[in-house]
C-alpha cells in the first residue's frame, strides 16, 4: 500500500494541533483521513470508541484530542483535566489495539517532566523528581498515556510513539480569557490594548519564566515524519530549541504589531515552572528538526487571529 493511501484516524481535528495536522496531511497528499465530530463520537464513551475503531480499522491513529489550558485552567479544573485526558487516551490506545492498529502517534506535553529537571530536558528525566503543582493533574494523565504506549509496545509488539511537544502556537489557537496558554493570551491582551489605545497592561506573574515556543505546523510535520518510522524509543521530544522569558515574548509581540506599551507584572499570580526547554537530540538523530522561525510563525498566527476576531 502507498504511504499516501494509509487509513489515518485523527482525533481532535478542530483544535490547534489537530487542525494543523489535518491541513498538512491534505497538503502532503494523504487521501484517507478519518475524522469525526465530538457530537457524533464522545471519546469519553468507551463502548462507542471501541466500536468505532473496530469498524474503521485505521492503519494509523493520531491522538490530538484532550483537555488543555494555561495555569489558571489547569489549577482550577484539576479533576476534569486528569479524568478527561486519562479516559480519552485510554479508550483510544486500548481501542486501537483491539482493532488491530499497530501504529499510534500519542501527543503529550513538555509539562510531563519534573519542575526542576536539568535543562534542556532529556526524555530520561521523566519521573525523576516532583512535578509542577499547577499542572500536576494534566501531567499525570499524560504520563499515564506515555507509560501505556510503552507497555503495549513491550507486551504486544506495537509501534506506539509518544511525541512530547514544547509550548505551541499558531492558527486556530485558543484565545479564551481564562483557559488559553500564555502566548495567545499575550497576543489577545496586547492587540486589545492597541485597539483601545491602552498604554499599560499587566502580565501574569513575574514575566521571568523561560518558555520554548514552536509553531504548530512543525509538530504536524513531526507527526507525519514519525508515523512512518519504526523507532526504538516510545518517547521523543519535539521542540524548536528557541526560548525566551515571557516578558520578552510580550515585547516581541508589541514590536511586531507596531505598538508601544508599558508592561507591569502581577507577581501575586503563580509563575509555574521556571524553565522548560526540551533536548531534541533524539528527534534529530532520527532525522527531524523544527524549521519555522518565531518571526514567520507569529506573522501567520496574527493574520489568522485578525481574520477570526477583528
Amino acid at each position: 500500500m502507498s504511504k499516501k493511501n494509509v487509513k489515518i484516524f485523527l482525533t481532535g481535528h478542530k483544535g490547534l494541533v489537530g487542525s494543523s495536522i489535518f491541513r498538512i496531511l491534505k497538503k502532503r497528499g494523504y487521501k484517507n483521513i478519518i475524522t469525526i465530530d465530538k457530537k457524533k463520537l464522545n471519546l469519553l464513551d468507551q463502548s462507542k470508541v471501541f466500536k468505532f475503531l473496530k469498524r474503521k480499522k485505521p492503519d494509523i491513529v493520531i491522538n490530538a484530542a484532550g483537555k488543555v489550558g494555561g495555569i489558571f485552567a489547569n489549577e482550577k479544573y484539576q479533576a476534569e483535566f486528569i479524568y478527561e485526558n486519562s479516559v480519552v487516551q485510554s479508550n483510544i490506545i486500548h481501542g486501537s489495539y483491539l482493532a488491530g492498529t499497530k501504529n499510534i502517534i500519542f501527543l503529550g506535553s513538555s509539562c510531563i517532566y519534573p519542575k526542576f529537571a536539568k535543562q534542556p530536558i532529556k526524555e530520561e528525566a521523566l519521573l525523576s523528581s516532583a512535578l509542577e503543582k499547577t499542572n500536576e493533574a494534566y501531567a499525570i494523565a499524560k504520563i499515564e498515556g506515555v507509560k501505556m504506549c510503552h507497555a503495549y509496545n513491550y507486551q504486544y509488539k506495537t509501534n506506539y510513539k509518544c511525541l512530547m511537544p514544547t509550548n505551541l502556537y499558531g492558527p486556530n489557537d485558543n484565545y479564551h480569557s481564562q483557559n488559553s496558554h500564555f502566548f495567545p493570551a499575550l497576543i489577545k491582551k496586547i492587540h486589545h490594548a492597541k485597539k483601545n489605545k491602552i498604554k499599560q497592561i499587566f502580565i501574569w506573574g513575574s514575566g521571568n519564566p523561560k518558555r520554548e515556543l514552536m509553531y504548530v505546523d512543525d509538530l504536524a510535520e513531526a507527526c507525519i515524519f514519525f508515523m512512518h518510522k519504526k523507532t526504538k524509543h516510545s518517547l521523543i521530544n519535539i521542540g524548536s530549541g528557541k526560548e525566551m522569558k515571557i516578558k520578552d515574548y510580550a515585547k516581541f509581540i508589541a514590536k511586531n504589531i507596531n505598538y508601544e506599551i508599558n508592561f507591569k507584572y502581577d507577581k501575586f499570580k503563580k509563575d509555574g515552572t521556571p524553565r522548560k526547554t526540551l533536548n531534541t537530540s533524539l528527534a534529530k538523530k532520527y532525522g527531524w528538526k523544527a524549521k519555522t522561525s518565531l518571526e514567520i510563525g507569529f506573522k501567520k498566527t496574527y493574520k489568522n487571529f485578525l481574520e477570526r476576531f477583528a
